[in-house]
């Protein structure tokens, strides 16, 4: 190959739109791997999310939202377990005929959140779906951060008389997909925007060190994603449907969308196992990062499983507790 040699297609690809995220990690992006030390003393922490067109966002969502998205759900993991990002690896796969305007909005997006959070890009790969008709878009994003050792939160902790909390609201997420699909009116917006933008609680799950006893962000719904914590801590949940904490635009929609609020997912928020004796440390973790936290019911010794319970105490029968990935 002489000088003048142009760069093959997937390269140049990638020098237009990825190189300008990549970091001092990332070798420009000119070589098979990234290099990169982790600040001393401090444990890395890794996770990875898939997102597909027509699965995890619609068609005709605008690139930058996807692409925020995707990185935002991925710090969201780290949020849960209480780890600072570091950088991350993008792999994709997409369909011939996605233009080159597509991917620059992507990026775009993509550039805007690595300037809120702190994180460049590190590497990842791209593939074409060749003699495919109709073939989705295949998102994957690996997102690598770093935590202080005996720091980390596990959904395993949770004990018999700790409280069930969660930040934020509850619920908007999954009425932002059924407005995105005409299911539901949004005069105002919030609810669209909070299904195409979480919001990752990386500054408070960095602070629940020591008041935390479990955690987990809800991606898959709440009621299925206090189940994971009640599995891996082997105790039971009470969730109190009318404390779980919903915006004025879902509070808005009605009361027959409840437990869409409940089940639904992509909230990311943190839902949280806290003793106690942590709750004045808890509400001033809430002050000092400008987040609500919520007490939505506790845990019990028992068999793993969640109880829905209304103001009187009955039980809520749901038709499911959340979304299956298989």
């Amino acid at each position: 190959m002489t000088g003048a040699d142009p760069l093959p297609a997937e390269f140049a690809f990638i020098a237009r739109h990825f190189r300008p995220l990549a970091g001092p990690g990332a070798l420009d992006l000119a070589d098979d791997a990234a290099a990169f030390a982790p600040p001393h003393g401090r444990l890395l922490v890794v996770a990875a999310d898939a997102m597909v067109q027509g699965v995890h966002f619609l068609a005709d969502d605008p690139p930058e939202t996807v692409g925020r998205k995707l990185l935002r759900v991925n710090l969201s993991d780290l949020a849960a377990m209480g780890a600072v990002p570091l950088g991350y690896l993008l792999t994709m796969a997409r369909p011939r005929d996605l233009g080159e305007a597509w991917f620059a909005g992507l990026c775009d997006g993509l550039a805007c959140d690595q300037d809120t959070f702190g994180v460049h890009l590190l590497g990842g790969d791209t593939t074409v779906f060749s003699g495919v008709s109709a073939a989705p878009l295949v998102l994957s994003l690996t997102i690598i951060g770093h935590a202080a050792p005996g720091a980390i939160l596990r959904r395993r902790g949770a004990q018999a008389g700790d409280g069930l909390w969660v930040t934020g609201s509850i619920g908007d997420a999954a009425l932002g997909l059924a407005v995105l699909q005409g299911r539901l009116a949004d005069p105002s917006g919030v609810l669209a925007d909070r299904y195409r933008l979480p919001q990752p609680r990386l500054a408070f799950g960095a602070g629940l060190h020591g008041i935390a006893a479990a955690a987990i962000d809800v991606s898959d719904g709440l009621v299925q994603d206090c189940g994971h914590l009640c599995r891996q801590s082997d105790v039971t949940a009470t969730i109190e449907a009318e404390a779980v904490p919903r915006s004025a635009a879902a509070l808005a929609a009605g009361p027959h969308w409840l437990e869409t609020c409940l089940t639904g997912g992509d909230d990311y928020e943190l839902l949280i196992a806290v003793p106690e004796v942590n709750n004045a440390a808890l509400h001033a973790l809430s002050a000092r990062c400008g987040i609500a936290v919520t007490r939505i019911g506790g845990f019990a010794a028992g068999a793993p499983a969640v109880r829905v319970i209304d103001p009187s105490g009955a039980a809520i029968m749901l038709s499911r507790t959340g979304w299956s990935h298989l």
